[in-house]
């Protein structure tokens, strides 16, 4: 009889602490970003293809997402300036996404912060080169939360960069874009 409770508390105390995968509604979640220049700003839209995050005890313990390139849109512009603008960000000025058809991001270190925010470092791969990342996810209900900034020429995009061209003026581009990312699950 007690070997059987002892098996049957080892059982429960495994469903309590094992981890719990949920996926991201792919049609809800998104992925806003901003890339800004000397004379103004974009803005845009990408789909993910997947994505789950990964719960122990109610705590974010783990995520990874796969973002769909192909699917990048100029939402600020109408026309022929936004399907140029589009046309030129898909092309290997920029993330060429004929080759490289989606970008990554794996959790790799969370830390509580308060309680539902968390800290989280990551590796992002854009364009086959991978960098870590950092940004603070913060979950209310069944959706997280966060925005960050990123080095566009960490993963090799330098078109228009002041830190690696001269005499650029006006035209030159910020190096860092930000992203807002909503995941609902």
């Amino acid at each position: 009889m007690k070997k059987i409770t002892f098996v049957l508390l080892a059982f429960l105390a495994t469903l309590t602490f094992s981890a719990q995968t949920k996926a991201i509604d792919l049609k809800k979640s998104s992925i806003t970003w901003t890339g800004k220049k000397v004379t103004g700003e974009h803005s845009g839209t990408i789909n993910f293809k997947d994505g789950a995050l990964v719960f122990k005890n109610k705590k974010i313990v783990g995520g990874s997402f796969t973002a769909d390139m192909t699917t990048l849109t100029n939402t600020d512009q109408s026309d022929g300036g936004k399907t140029k603008l589009e046309t030129h960000l898909k092309s290997g000025d920029f993330f060429n996404t004929d080759e490289y058809k989606t970008a990554k991001l794996v959790f790799k270190t969370i830390g509580e912060k308060s309680p539902n925010v968390y800290t989280v470092t990551a590796d992002m791969t854009v364009k086959g080169k991978t960098n870590p990342v950092k940004f603070e996810l913060i979950v209310k209900g069944k959706m997280a939360a966060t925005e960050f900034s990123v080095d566009r020429t960490k993963f090799g995009i330098q078109y228009g960069s002041g830190s690696f061209f001269d005499d650029l003026g006006d035209r030159t581009i910020y190096d860092e874009f930000d992203l807002k990312v909503q995941l609902y699950f």
